[in-house]
């Protein structure tokens, strides 16, 4: 198959890809490296990214971000940045790309366990994961051409540990060859409007 993974040199991206790579042809798209350069708030580059690279039979995102902070001290600006990055990114990759992708063709999308276990300083993080969630239920009814949508939505992953350990006391971190299975389930599966937990 032939792949793009939006953020693929990320924590997890670079995982997913390495081992994505050894069976299928893999490109990785980026904000400032890669095999292609895409800003996921911005449709325009989205659009021009895929025109680039031409028709694939797989979209992964690993991709967006939002603000950690103190309920107290997120304006409504900062909401945005989630609003716009990571949910409305990965919304107009689906809403783009299913035009690039082929026939049978799946896309998966990327939360965390935000969505159902939050923690301190993640209001805007767990609502945006929350709201892909329910994004991927409802599209999949309308989705053509066989094409299937799913999101994983990962814990705490071992690379990351040493970065969000104090945020998430007493998590157990999920090993990086744990996570990876998750989107080889979505992408050479059969799932469709799933949220494949890997907790």
């Amino acid at each position: 198959m032939k792949i793009v993974i939006v953020g693929g040199n990320g924590t997890i991206g670079k995982k997913v890809s390495s081992y994505l790579s050894k069976k299928h042809k893999v490109i990785i798209a980026g904000r400032k490296k890669g095999d292609a350069q895409v800003d996921i708030t911005n449709s325009d580059s989205i659009t021009s990214m895929f025109q680039s690279i031409g028709q694939v039979d797989a979209i992964i995102s690993i991709a967006g971000e939002a603000k950690w902070a103190p309920f107290n001290e997120l304006s409504e600006e900062d909401f945005y940045i989630g609003l716009q990055s990571k949910l409305m990114g990965q919304v107009n990759l689906v809403r783009i790309g299913k035009e690039f992708l082929n026939s049978s063709g799946s896309i998966t999308l990327t939360t965390g366990i935000l969505a159902d276990d939050p923690v301190k300083m993640t209001t805007s993080a767990a609502m945006v994961n929350g709201a892909i969630h329910s994004f991927v239920k409802a599209v999949k009814l309308e989705m053509n051409n066989g094409i299937r949508v799913n999101v994983v939505s990962p814990g705490l992953v071992e690379d990351a540990v040493k970065k969000y350990h104090d945020y998430f006391p007493g998590h157990i971190a999920i090993p990086m060859d744990k996570v990876v299975n998750g989107y080889v389930r979505s992408l050479e599966g059969t799932d469709n409007g799933e949220v494949i937990r890997i907790y």
